[in-house]
């Protein structure tokens, strides 16, 4: 008799690849995505790049991991392609002369721009070192971690507080938008495996600065209520039914019994529970979790007999046997970092100063940066419609001088080629053609006063000329074909 088949593709227990919607509930090509960047990336130093990299597992899974910056790039580079690849944060790292390492985090396409200075940081592997049992890289990264949040708006701040409150508000909503929103209804609680916690630190002073600690942690759960052998029985159970084969596995080989290994305790006398073993699990916290997980399908007569036992026992024992109490602990993944707000800028990484930690402008003042930036927004709109004239008159004449010849030329492709890029509409309200991007975060500071006289006095090198002195020494090493 041929062998009754059975379908693996779209039944009840078939080992379809899990993929990423049912594996955190809320997977979506919507959600927000970023990229770590290091601006100058050959002169922030290997202790920078490593905070960037350790930054980048934090971001995961929508950041780009492997992003493999160079020395030439600028932030317009960065920039130009956010659109193309949907990336919605640019978190910058730099390190100015001076020595301080700075963080800017930018919401693209149009701002605003938080800069931060890193008053200090402690890198992953020194987290791990200082940890008795690290916890190691596995399914953690899988998805985006919880984000939790504390003390970032102050009941008692209004618009003119040194704090406003308007900065309070748009700074949470920047940090909340680094992660997809957790839909309670949808979102397994397996999929919670890491925590990112920011927390800002209250000035007893009222100084008006604005600090955040940065802390990463993974979430570990153990069964609460058995005995260590216990655990490892269960522990291997589970072991036994997965495909892999790797882990500890309790050695029986020297016993005569199972009650051997179950009872503790010197000359075996009692049972050993948490309480008499000396290894009770420090916890955090205690929680109950309802056995949400797949089970095999009976039929109808056998689920209605289960469910009739069930009844019966949890009313005389008064629990249910699929609600199991677990202990959580939080294990420190690393990095560590100490972020004291200095800036806030309206656009991306440049235009209008909405929040100085240490410059404070007078309502005259204010009123004159008012009228130059609506100067220059006027400025900027007669370019664009300059630029926009200029594309639809050429764009006129290659269709007349196609119909007088009676089709494409050889020369279009060459008057394509030649047509001047400021004709194109280039300057979008992501970069500003005349004031550029603040590529390496020292606008407004004491350095850019110095990196401009250095310009004029000309000791920048000229980039192209390095590059074309490189390919010509490297065309001169080149060996010669035989």
């Amino acid at each position: 008799m041929a062998r009754k088949r059975v379908k693996k593709r779209t039944h009840v227990g078939a080992k379809n690849p899990v993929t990423s919607a049912a594996l955190n509930g809320h997977a979506d090509r919507k959600d927000p995505k970023s990229m770590v960047i290091r601006i100058g990336a050959g002169e922030v130093g290997t202790s920078i790049s490593q905070l960037a990299t350790d930054v980048r597992r934090v971001m995961e899974p929508g950041t780009a991991t492997r992003l493999k910056e160079r020395k030439a790039n600028r932030l317009r580079d960065y920039v130009t392609m956010c659109g193309p690849l949907g990336v919605t944060h640019l978190l910058l790292f730099s390190r100015s002369e001076s020595g301080n390492t700075n963080l800017r985090l930018a919401i693209a396409p149009r701002g605003p721009t938080f800069n931060f200075r890193v008053d200090k940081y402690s890198l992953a592997k020194d987290v791990r070192r200082a940890q008795r049992h690290p916890k190691g890289g596995g399914k953690e990264f899988l998805t985006p971690p919880l984000l939790v949040m504390n003390n970032f708006t102050d009941p008692n701040a209004d618009s003119n507080s040194k704090v406003p409150k308007h900065l309070e508000s748009i700074t949470t909503t920047a940090f909340q938008s680094l992660f997809p929103p957790i839909n309670p209804q949808r979102t397994p609680l397996k999929s919670i495996r890491r925590v990112l916690l920011l927390n800002r630190e209250k000035s007893p002073e009222n100084d008006g600065s604005f600090i955040i600690n940065f802390r990463h942690y993974a979430i570990t759960t153990k069964a609460v209520g058995m005995s260590k052998p216990l655990r490892r029985l269960n522990a291997a159970e589970k072991l036994i039914k997965s495909k892999s084969r790797k882990g500890g596995l309790p050695n029986l080989g020297k016993l005569r019994d199972i009650s051997e290994f179950m009872i503790g305790g010197e000359d075996g006398q009692g049972y050993m529970t948490d309480g008499t073993s000396g290894s009770e699990y420090d916890t955090d916290a205690e929680i109950e979790i309802l056995d949400q997980g797949p089970k095999k399908v009976k039929s109808a007569k056998a689920r209605a007999a289960i469910a009739a036992v069930e009844a019966a026992e949890e009313e005389e024992e008064g629990h249910d046997d699929n609600v199991e109490r677990r202990a959580v602990k939080l294990v420190e993944l690393g990095p560590r970092m100490r972020l004291r707000m200095t800036k806030v800028e309206e656009g991306m990484c440049s235009g209008k100063v909405l929040w100085h930690e240490y410059v404070h402008k007078t309502q005259e003042e204010i009123r004159e940066l008012e009228k130059k930036w609506e100067q220059k927004r006027r400025e900027k709109e007669a370019r664009k419609k300059q630029q926009k004239a200029n594309v639809e008159k050429k764009k006129a004449e290659k269709a007349a001088h196609k119909k007088a010849t009676g089709g494409k030329s050889k020369d279009d492709s060459d008057d394509e080629d030649e047509m001047d890029m400021d004709d194109y509409p280039y300057d979008s309200d992501m970069y500003d053609a005349e004031d550029g991007f603040d590529s390496e975060g020292l606008a407004g500071d004491a350095e850019e006063q110095a990196n401009t006289k250095m310009e004029q006095d000309g000791e920048w090198e000229d980039e192209e000329e390095e590059i074309a002195q490189e390919a010509q020494a490297k065309r001169k090493n080149k060996p010669a074909l035989k």
